[in-house]
């Protein structure tokens, strides 16, 4: 019965594809014929019965999970792992490392702020030019000046 239905769902798709083709829309109907080979191929993979194995262990599963209190208690040990595991600051995919937040190692050892000078460095004087934080524009601001602008 279940290679009727396969058989069936593709003889239906090669249908369409081919009034899609006919219609003057070739890429669709190449995408019709690949969906309608999809069925065939999964019962000659035999992996129907695989699927219809999952469904029903996973309808088992569900069926236990409202009446097992062995279930709900796993859930809650499974639920009490994460928060425990976000209490403690654990972050998944970044070094901590133990340093301060904020502070990124130099390539000399020694903990700088983010912007590049040392912790506890004291910020440079600012200039009375508006424009004197630009640092590597110069050149530009420089340009800009003989052109006039």
């Amino acid at each position: 019965m279940t290679a009727i239905i396969c058989m069936a769902l593709s003889a239906l798709g090669v249908v369409i594809a081919v009034l899609t083709a006919l219609r003057g829309r070739r890429r669709a109907a190449l995408r019709w014929l690949a969906v309608a080979l999809v069925p065939t191929g999964l019962y000659l993979t035999g992996l129907i019965p695989v699927f219809h194995t999952i469904g029903t262990t996973l309808a088992h599963w569900a069926t236990h999970l409202v009446f097992d209190p062995r279930v709900w208690v796993g859930i809650a040990m499974l639920g009490g792992t994460v928060l425990l595991l976000l209490a403690t600051g654990v972050r998944f995919g970044r070094g901590g490392g133990g340093k301060e937040k904020g502070e990124v190692p130099a390539r000399g050892g020694k903990p700088t702020a983010p912007s590049g000078r040392p912790a506890g460095a004291a910020l440079p004087a600012k200039k009375d030019a508006p424009t004197a934080d630009l640092g590597d524009f110069s050149d530009v601001e420089e340009i800009l000046k003989r052109r006039g602008i």
